[in-house]
């Protein structure tokens, strides 16, 4: 049975999590985890090896304060706070970039999805991140907008996305998880609007 206290003991959960920052505190590092079917891109790639359109990806912008090692958690309407001994194992920025471009890869499959480059009508993706983080209702948030251009750089598409997970447990694994999903979420909608480009 829920409870009408369940945001405030969430809250708990994350200020207490928020302060270790003393001593004595193992430091932790965190992957973001693989979209769910991601690993199905690679059979796809090996029945259909000519791919029909082409999609390059800009760089990932990020947020400047989401810029950081630490897990970023958000402990009210306005003050946001980095952990400081649960961190990411590498670069946030690097680990949206990479599994935007396996989820892609994995949603399009007759679309080649590269970093970077020049192909004749191919479509330019861009993608802002300006939330990445924990709640303190309990919610893992993922928010920003993304472009597609044509191959003359005329936008064709411009959405924001705004994606929420609820912690499915207390902690930071829950947390990672969660955010995971929520960009599993974004990258489908991405996918989808690409699709209605074609």
């Amino acid at each position: 049975m829920k409870t009408p206290y369940l945001p405030f003991m969430l809250l708990i959960s994350f200020l207490s999590l928020a302060g270790c920052a003393t001593g004595g505190v193992s430091t932790e590092r965190y992957t973001l985890p693989s979209g769910s079917d991601t690993k199905v891109s690679a059979k796809g790639e090996t029945r259909s090896n000519v791919s029909q359109r082409t999609l390059i990806m800009g760089n990932l912008e990020l947020a400047s304060y989401l810029e950081s090692q630490g897990i970023i958690l958000q402990s009210d309407d306005i003050r946001v706070r980095e952990a400081s001994s649960h961190l990411w194992a590498e670069s946030l920025k690097r680990q949206l970039d990479r599994g935007l471009r396996q989820r892609l890869a994995a949603r399009l499959p007759n679309t080649r999805v590269l970093e970077s480059g020049n192909s004749a009508d191919a479509l330019h993706l861009q993608v802002n991140v300006d939330q990445f983080q924990g709640r303190y209702d309990g919610l893992a948030v993922v928010s920003g907008h993304w472009q597609l251009y044509d191959d003359t750089g005329k936008l064709l598409v411009l959405e924001p996305f705004n994606e929420t997970q609820a912690l499915k447990s207390d902690g930071y694994p829950a947390l990672v998880r969660a955010l995971g999903r929520a960009w599993d979420q974004v990258a489908g909608d991405i996918a989808k609007g690409i699709k209605s480009k074609r």
